[in-house]
């Protein structure tokens, strides 16, 4: 791995944990070069004494999402290619996913987190995907919260770009604890749930716990990726929503 500028990786329990925190506070925004870095390291961790990989972000919030600003026309391609990467490394490590959540967790955030096997939260942790309110939409969430949180939640969420306290999130079956110590929480799992076993068996049993879901993925990210760059950004709205945002100002949808 070459030294990192927007991560931080601890390896932890003689390199048994590798605990990756995103380094960028306050928003720890996931552009480009970020998710490039923790794709760097989720390959790198892809060796048998590696049990377990863990998400944290630096500061008050775990990520704000990916970076608006390579949203744009002609940056999207690129930066959508470098986030779906990045989830087929995670998926070909083939190892437990662990995400410790504070304060907001939004957007290309919450696809990261709610990616993982399990989502330990903050008290004042808040979950959203508000990229409709920009005129896009996630293609991540739109295959992982149906699936995990069934159709008529992952559309409430999707739809209405709304953000929900960590209770609401537990409620619908989002994320694993809510907690005044969400790390405790994180490391007391680690400690009794995944030390303790084969690396072997949890890379396996990872494998075979999520074959359908992960071939769903494989399959329906492509297919969504195409339809974000090759249609939704030819439209009106899409142009304009991320143009509203950086400009600071309230977009003027055309409906096209």
């Amino acid at each position: 791995m070459v030294p990192f500028k927007k991560i931080k990786v601890d390896k932890l329990y003689d390199g048994q944990v590798w605990w990756i925190t995103l380094n960028v506070p306050k928003g720890n925004v996931l552009d480009r070069e970020m998710m490039l870095e923790i794709e760097d390291s989720a390959r790198s961790a892809r060796i048998p004494s590696v049990k377990a990989l863990v998400f944290e972000g630096a500061g008050d919030h775990f990520s704000f999402g990916a970076s608006v600003a390579e949203h744009t026309k002609e940056a999207a391609p690129s930066m959508l290619a470098a986030f779906h990467q990045l989830f087929r490394t995670l998926i070909d490590s083939s190892k437990p996913l662990v995400a410790v959540v504070r304060g907001q967790c939004l957007g290309g955030g919450m696809e990261l987190a709610t990616f993982c096997h399990w989502v330990f939260a903050s008290e004042n942790a808040m979950f959203g995907q508000p990229e409709i309110q920009l005129g896009v939409f996630p293609p991540v969430a739109s295959i992982v919260l149906p699936a995990k949180v069934g159709q008529a939640a992952a559309d409430d969420l999707i739809l209405t770009g709304r953000s929900i306290p960590a209770r609401e999130a537990k409620e619908i079956g989002l994320i694993t604890s809510v907690s005044g110590d969400p790390k405790a929480e994180a490391t007391n799992l680690l400690d009794k749930q995944i030390l303790p076993k084969s690396g072997a068996a949890l890379e396996f049993t990872v494998k075979a716990s999520r074959y359908e879901f992960h071939e769903a993925f494989r399959r329906g990210i492509e297919r969504l990726e195409k339809t974000y760059v090759r249609e939704l950004m030819e439209t009106a709205d899409a142009n304009e929503g991320i143009a509203s945002f950086l400009e600071k100002r309230k977009p003027a949808w055309k409906n096209r």
